[in-house]
């Protein structure tokens, strides 16, 4: 490696470690932020919360990472060739490209390290995470509900206006929101008490909340659709009411800006794994959904079948109006089931859609778990081919302007991958171009720039293909009212 390599290099890796470490602690502390209300008042004591932080830590880096090399590469370059070392390069005849050939090098190498980051060591520190906040929980109960708002845990929203006790154990106001679990009704169960004592046991998966003074308010749902339209609901008060909450449904939880979720614990085959076995249950169910409407209509139609005097006559004759083989009565009967038919028919149809939606959506999430292993390392490649070009071009070093154009190149890059995900998991683009819309958008910019900046055009865009003509029009116009 040459001498000019390695002060490149050594230039780039001082300036990168300073901006990533700076990013890093600020986004640790904006974590601190998120997580205040789970850590403040807890009597934890320093390892715990250094453990926590420390979990929590590595989901920061995809994020953290390409916006560190973009800011690295548009000072390191921007001071290059403010301070004229690029001219000297040139004057050797040393080219921007064969300046950048060794740190793409090194950061092909760095890019190669984040997959393995993003596929090994991010799944199992949210693993870790989510067992130190299990074990939190489990020895600080009332961690698991905060003052004032409602928190969900497991098929519940529980909120509380007031905790007491060395722990947080003794509740006061407590109002709780249980979510219902068959064929997506809603929360149709509300339970209000005076208070409520929180409890667990060490080697407990289950918290065990105690109400007492209070009553339910539950909404019925009868077999019958027609019924529902009554809306009936039961009431009923209680003295004392226990209710066992299962921490396990903390792994499904997910948090502001934390995203804490199960794909996000597993690795590439691992999550091949999971899709596969997902994909396979939304066939079965779709298919089974199909035989269920069929059966259902022909099990319907089948109860009310022509006699055999009827049967004869349409086989003699065909008869364009069926019910016209019918009696009043018969007709009356026939039209009450299709019309029953139909109602239970939409109302199943609805239920299944919303079911089939949510793990369509669920295969998705996991789908754009897989990409975004690979888009973490891909990021890298672009931000290093944003960042290098558009400091040769600005010629600014420095924390000044670089910072603008990092920060205005990133958040565009983010807000185009958030909302791509979005869409991908939704199903309205595959998750494969839901995961890469950003990397796609802005591969021709990073081209754009490292063509301009190795033949020196700037980043200057002549638009004179549309301005000539226009002048041109207007001098005409011009000689033409003064003649």
């Amino acid at each position: 490696m040459k001498i000019l390599d390695k002060y490149i290099i050594k230039s780039f890796m001082i300036t990168f470690t300073t901006v990533f470490v700076i990013l890093f602690f600020i986004f640790v502390l904006q974590g601190i932020w998120l997580f205040i209300a789970e850590l403040a008042g807890k009597d934890l004591d320093f390892f715990t919360i250094v453990k926590f932080l420390s979990f929590y830590a590595p989901t920061i880096v995809p994020l953290v990472l390409p916006l560190s090399i973009l800011l690295a590469g548009i000072m390191t370059f921007g001071s290059f060739a403010e301070n004229y070392e690029f001219a000297a390069m040139k004057s050797s005849g040393i080219s921007l490209q064969r300046a950048m050939k060794m740190l793409t090098i090194t950061i092909g190498i760095l890019a190669f390290v984040s997959f393995f980051f993003a596929n090994n060591v991010i799944p199992e520190a949210q693993y870790k995470f989510i067992n130190l906040r299990k074990t939190i929980v489990q020895q600080k109960p009332a961690m698991a509900i905060a003052e004032g708002q409602f928190n969900t845990i497991g098929t519940s929203n529980i909120k509380v206006d007031k905790k007491s006790g060395d722990n947080g154990e003794f509740l006061e106001g407590v109002t709780m929101h249980v979510k219902n679990n068959n064929m997506g009704l809603g929360a149709n169960t509300i339970i209000k008490a005076k208070k409520g004592l929180l409890t667990s046991e060490d080697d407990s998966n289950y918290l065990q909340l105690e109400l007492y003074d209070g009553y339910y308010y539950e909404d019925i749902h009868p077999k019958k659709y027609e019924e529902r339209n009554k809306l009936p609901f039961a009431k009923s008060s209680f003295k004392k009411y226990v209710i066992n909450i299962d921490l396990t449904k903390l792994n499904q939880a997910e948090m502001d800006n934390g995203e804490i979720t199960s794909e996000k614990m597993l690795t590439v085959p691992e999550l091949k794994y999971t899709i596969d076995s997902l994909q396979k249950s939304y066939n079965k169910d779709v298919i089974s959904f199909a035989d269920n409407i069929v059966q259902r209509n022909d099990n319907v139609f089948n109860k009310k079948m022509p006699n055999s005097d009827v049967q004869s006559t349409v086989k003699e004759n065909e008869v364009k109006d069926l019910l016209s083989l019918f009696s009043k009565i018969e007709k009356r009967q026939i039209l009450e089931m299709a019309k029953n038919n139909v109602s239970s028919t939409e109302f199943s149809i609805h239920n299944n859609k919303t079911d089939l939606e949510y793990k369509s959506k669920n295969i998705n999430t996991h789908w754009l778990a897989i990409h975004d292993k690979f888009v973490i390392a891909y990021s890298c490649l672009l931000m290093f081919f944003i960042g290098a070009p558009l400091g040769a071009i600005i010629r600014k070093g420095g924390l000044g302007l670089p910072i603008v154009f990092a920060m205005l190149i990133f958040i565009s890059f983010h807000f185009i991958n958030t909302f791509g995900r979005k869409l991908a998991q939704e199903d309205s683009i595959p998750p494969f171009l839901g995961a890469w819309m950003a990397s796609i958008l802005m591969t021709p910019f990073a081209v754009l720039l490292t063509y301009r900046a190795t033949n020196d055009i700037g980043i200057m865009v002549n638009f004179d293909w549309i301005t000539e003509p226009i002048m041109k029009l207007f001098s005409k116009l011009t000689q033409t009212n003064n003649n």
